[in-house]
């Protein structure tokens, strides 16, 4: 059955209503999910086996028989451990039910199906008794909730549920503890993602926000690849401290808690972030540890193991402080049933305040609300800002009206500054709009930018004061754009305004084109590449379940990853395939690329990685893709501002690098539907 489905088109900017089986969600869901990833953990996998294995022979020793509750079974894998370790019965639990079905074909597949019991429904519903979903209570308790906060997936309450309904006092759990530590740093480079920080432009200095109490900025955890922030670009200030654990074995608490870390700071600097991650002990001696540190704690960072539904935790302070060499200091962190936040004292501050606990960061200036850390991070780069900034002064003149066109955008701040006329902006929304006012105010500026929350279209040549636009500016920068061709949408506004443009007017940037690149990952492939066999058991059900939802649609496009988080190399030589010319309106014609590139290294190609760069003159570029050359080897450097896309091949394919394979490549870029449709195929001669 098909339903007409209204969806807002980030390239066009129009609300498209389109046919869409009623099973797209459900598809899409699978097709992005990360159940690949977790199968391909080895490490992972390794250490809940030994743990299992330790935790059914305790039972065991004592006499008992074996029964054990698995929730978040997601493909059984657990649960077939455990038989396979003594078990007697398993009870498995798994609210989404296509995983559900999945776990029902896998554990047949393996022949468990007499000893263990898909149950599909959120743990907290489980009932005990004769008539119940489990006949007994278990006393071997197997969990996989975490995230890469810990508990941001709602393990507190799952726990604190089955300690109280489904599972006997004193029971083995596997794992067994959770140990979460932190360590607090300087770092500009983790700091520019926290807050707007001041800029200079034609010597005025523009500060962020108004003077006054600082915003404390959004309590959200920032959650990354932790092992592609090298050591140099932050400073430990304290040593990595022990926060809390949580022992699994026993009755959790969901409520409120706040746990302190008392330290020496062992260097003087701006106490600015918090790094975090966390270990599992998975059995009650911490003899099998599981642990999330990043690969530069390790003393061969190249033995640590890969994940990616497991990462690291970045926190920011709600402001920064100096400290001294040799203070005492102590970091709290809070928690409730989903999130933490941390807070920094020093002993001056813990005598004259109460001990309440700190209370949760909250963005008082809307800032956060608006841009994601990414973003933060794109208006804080001085070298991208000066780019924009010198192409902006040579296209401005005293009679310039300029008219920016990209979301809470500080351009139209910088053309001001720049000495033009008239300056007007177009957000998309009254929060975006409200913090470029707070800009405007707190450089005394205001009035001087009109912000217009008006659609390109609507916008008539009374909203300008009968003006004409004679420069037209954007970044570009939507945040609604996902993929990095949605940013196109600025040529769909830029047509939708030729009719209030001047003949001679100034567009910035005044082309774009997309990039691409073969590529070999060095992790990310995983999280695509079928499992077959894991540990031994038959999991190719969840191969075919997964590759069927690829096959509705996902298998045909781009997927946007942060590239600068999953190193890779370029197998071909980065190459732009097609070219957008913003001085012209949207064609009504498709515009089409074909091509192949010959691979020039050896590797195994995982897909190809797809990026934009803006030309905001003729020698002025920024990229939102690669912001360096290709080195010899092959080894890239990406943007850390924006996803690039990226198209995974089905089967990776081998490139001997002597040019004999190469890449076929397909583009048709559609302007009804503001979309590209991609092919590719790798071809030996």
């Amino acid at each position: 059955m098909k339903t007409f489905c209204g969806r807002a088109n980030p390239t066009t900017g129009a609300l498209d209503w389109v046919e869409e089986s009623e099973e797209y969600d459900y598809h899409q869901e699978i097709a992005r999910s990360c159940y690949a990833d977790m199968l391909h953990d080895h490490d992972r996998n390794l250490k809940y086996y030994q743990g299992i294995r330790a935790a059914v022979g305790r039972v065991k020793a004592r006499g008992e028989k074996v029964i054990v509750l698995d929730i978040g079974t997601g493909t059984g894998l657990l649960s077939m451990m455990a038989l396979t370790a003594g078990a007697d019965f398993c009870f498995a639990v798994e609210v989404f039910k296509p995983m559900a079905e999945a776990a029902q074909s896998i554990v047949k597949k393996n022949g468990f199906s007499e000893k263990i019991k898909i149950i599909n429904k959120h743990s907290t519903d489980v009932t005990v008794g004769p008539d119940g979903d489990m006949q007994m209570k278990a006393n071997v308790l197997i969990t996989e909730l975490f995230d890469t906060e810990l508990i941001g997936e709602g393990a507190l309450p799952s726990y604190a549920h089955a300690h109280q309904n489904l599972v006997q006092e004193g029971c083995e759990a596997v794992p067994h503890r959770a140990t979460v530590y932190a360590q607090l740093v300087e770092s500009e480079l983790l700091w520019s993602w926290a807050q707007l920080q001041p800029v200079e432009v034609e010597g005025t200095r523009l500060v962020p926000l108004p003077t006054g109490a600082p915003c404390a900025g959004a309590h959200a955890v920032c959650d990354i690849q932790l092992s592609q922030v090298p050591p140099h670009s932050f400073t430990p200030l304290g040593p990595l401290c022990t926060m809390f654990n949580v022992d699994f074995s026993k009755p959790v608490s969901s409520a409120f808690q706040s746990h302190s870390s008392q330290f020496v700071a062992q260097a003087g600097g701006r106490a600015q972030v918090v790094l975090s991650w966390w270990d599992l002990d998975m059995d009650p001696s911490g003899s099998i540890v599981c642990t999330m540190a990043p690969s530069w704690t390790y003393k061969q960072p190249k033995t640590a193991p890969w994940r990616d539904h497991w990462m690291q935790s970045v926190y920011f302070l709600p402001v920064e402080s100096s400290v001294s060499d040799g203070e005492e200091l102590r970091l709290t962190v809070c928690h409730d049933d989903y999130s933490l936040w941390y807070s920094l004292q020093s002993p001056s501050q813990q005598s004259s305040q109460s001990e309440a606990a700190p209370s949760r960061p909250c963005c008082t200036c809307q800032a956060h609300l608006v841009w994601n850390r990414a973003r933060f991070g794109e208006l804080n780069d001085r070298r991208r800002t000066e780019s924009y900034v010198s192409a902006l002064r040579s296209v401005l003149r005293e009679d310039s009206v300029c008219l920016g066109v990209s979301d809470g955008s500080l351009l139209p701040v910088f053309a001001h500054v720049l000495g033009a006329k008239k300056v007007y902006g177009l957000e998309n929304s009254r929060m975006s709009e409200q913090v470029i006012e707070q800009v405007l105010e707190a450089n005394s500026m205001k009035g001087a930018v009109e912000l217009l929350e008006i659609r390109p279209e609507q916008l008539s040549s009374k909203d300008l004061g009968g003006d004409q636009i004679s420069v037209l500016m954007g970044e570009p920068y939507f945040s609604t754009s996902l993929l990095p061709w949605h940013s196109l949408f600025f040529w769909y506004c830029r047509t939708a305004l030729a009719g209030l443009l001047r003949p001679d007017a100034a567009i910035l940037p005044r082309s774009a084109t997309l990039h691409m690149a073969a590529v070999e990952f060095q992790d990310l492939w995983r999280i695509r590449a079928p499992c077959g066999t894991c540990e031994g058991f038959d999991v190719t059900p969840m191969d075919e379940m997964v590759q069927r939802s690829l096959d509705f649609r996902e298998s045909l496009e781009a997927e946007p990853h942060p590239l600068w988080e999953y190193p890779c190399r370029a197998l071909t030589p980065p190459t732009a395939v097609m070219t957008f010319d913003f001085t012209q309106c949207v064609p009504q014609q498709p515009i089409s690329s074909q091509g192949s590139l010959p691979f020039t290294r050896i590797g195994r190609c995982h897909g190809v990685a797809l990026w934009m760069e803006y030309h905001l003159t003729d020698d002025i570029t920024v990229s939102a893709g690669l912001i360096g050359p290709v080195s010899e080897q092959g080894e890239c450097e990406w943007s850390r501002h924006r996803k690039q896309g990226v198209y995974f091949f089905r089967s990776p394919g081998e490139s001997s690098g002597d040019g004999r394979a190469s890449v076929s490549y397909s583009f048709t870029f559609e302007p009804s539907l503001g979309d590209i449709k991609m092919d590719f195929s790798i071809e030996v001669q």
